[in-house]
């Protein structure tokens, strides 16, 4: 089952807030056991709004089936243990800024010197290398720096971006095949290495068509609302109570389409005879559209639609998307019993095998509530650690 198909690997999770914990919870939920590093105070994350009893929402949405030990990095008795669990891991996931790993003694080189099969994956904002490898950045400042707020919104809009941290998570999941592609080598030939994936590269590769547009005509593209810039219509058409998404681009769904809204004549209209004449006369073609649109409501033009074999959808807000048939079929809500928070509603992980029903995921850990469990696992005495390092602050004072 795809839910097993990691069973037996070890993950020791370094990371916070978006990209890499979402990197780390897709690996748990194909079998892996995590151990999430924090700091006493917890992640990042746990700080973010909106809280439900005092558990952030964001927290528990990105680090469910993981298991939280707390640890003082700062501390040497507290890095020492790290490092060992480090060491004894398949794979490890950090994503501080470049060089804190490093200069904490659990950088990859200090890993793989225990471990030369350790695969280990940093996560940043611009990578490992190049001028701005020390820079800071979230999702906001990554949708920004790489183009991906440009286009983003209505034509003439200010800049717009994805209200969902896109970039993170697209990150994350590209630092989780990265991670794949690295335990599948390792197999062959049980060599290990060091994965860089940066926010800024992996927006840029969500971008990869406009990009390829771009490097052709040197054109840099405009903000277009919901609209496709390679294919009209293929945008959102507004009808009488509300919009609906229509992509009938293709020459026989066109014809379709001016069949159904009864109005062939546009099939002869030379601003419309191919798909560059609807592009580069969209906005009177939509405008044509809505005339005729606005006139029914949505849910019969749907009904028409699929009956013709033209591809559409509602405009769905989130109550509409929880009750549609896609998501109910698809078993898409998971119910989760947090300690603190109660039992709580999540998506689902989309990743499954045809058949297999996935069961829902373990609650986001309590910070540090496996300490105890995972390092007497690892061999290493919770409280001779406590002690050395109550031992040492003692005589630093």
């Amino acid at each position: 089952m795809l839910g097993n198909s990691l069973s037996g690997m070890r993950v020791v999770d370094f990371t916070q807030v978006a990209a890499g914990p979402l990197c780390t919870q897709t690996l748990a939920d194909l079998g892996a056991d995590v151990v999430k590093i924090e700091a006493p105070q917890g992640e990042l994350c746990r700080a973010l709004a909106p809280f439900v009893e005092g558990q952030s929402l964001g927290f528990m949405a990105l680090n469910g089936n993981k298991r939280s030990i707390a640890l003082d990095l700062k501390d040497p008795q507290h890095r020492a243990a790290a490092l060992q669990l480090a060491a004894d891991a398949d794979i490890v996931v950090e994503s501080f800024r470049p060089g804190v790993m490093q200069r904490l003694g659990l950088g990859y080189e200090d890993v793989r010197q225990r471990n030369a099969g350790v695969i280990y994956c940093s996560i940043s904002a611009y990578g490992q290398e190049g001028a701005w490898k020390h820079k800071p950045g979230v999702d906001g400042v990554l949708q920004a720096v790489s183009g991906l707020m440009s286009v983003t919104g209505l034509p003439g809009s200010a800049p717009c971006k994805v209200q969902v941290p896109i970039v993170d998570m697209v990150t994350g999941y590209i630092a989780s095949i990265g991670v794949l592609g690295a335990l599948a080598r390792r197999n062959l030939d049980g060599t290990g290495q060091w994965i860089d994936v940066g926010m800024f590269a992996s927006a840029v590769a969500m971008q990869q068509m406009a990009f390829a547009s771009y490097f052709a005509d040197g054109v840099a593209p405009e903000r277009i609302g919901s609209a496709a810039p390679y294919a009209a219509p293929n945008e959102a058409v507004r009808c009488e109570d509300g919009w609906v998404m229509l992509a009938a681009y293709h020459p026989s769904r066109w014809e379709a389409l001016c069949n159904v809204l009864e109005r062939t004549e546009l099939l002869g209209d030379p601003r419309f005879k191919d798909l560059s004449g609807r592009i580069a006369h969209r906005q009177e073609l939509v405008a044509l559209l809505e005339e005729r649109m606005t006139r029914r409501p949505r849910n019969e033009w749907l009904a028409l639609f699929e009956a013709a074999d033209i591809i559409c959808a509602p405009i769905n807000d989130y109550s509409e998307v929880v009750t549609s048939p896609a998501f109910i079929s698809a078993n898409l809500r998971e119910t989760v019993r947090h300690p603190e928070a109660g039992d709580l509603m999540f998506a689902r992980t989309p990743l499954r095998a045809v058949g297999e029903k996935t069961p829902a995921r373990r609650p986001a850990p309590l910070v540090g509530e496996h300490t105890q469990e995972v390092l007497q696992e690892a061999g290493i005495s919770w409280d001779h650690i406590r002690d050395e390092s109550q031992s040492a602050a003692r005589e630093e004072k």
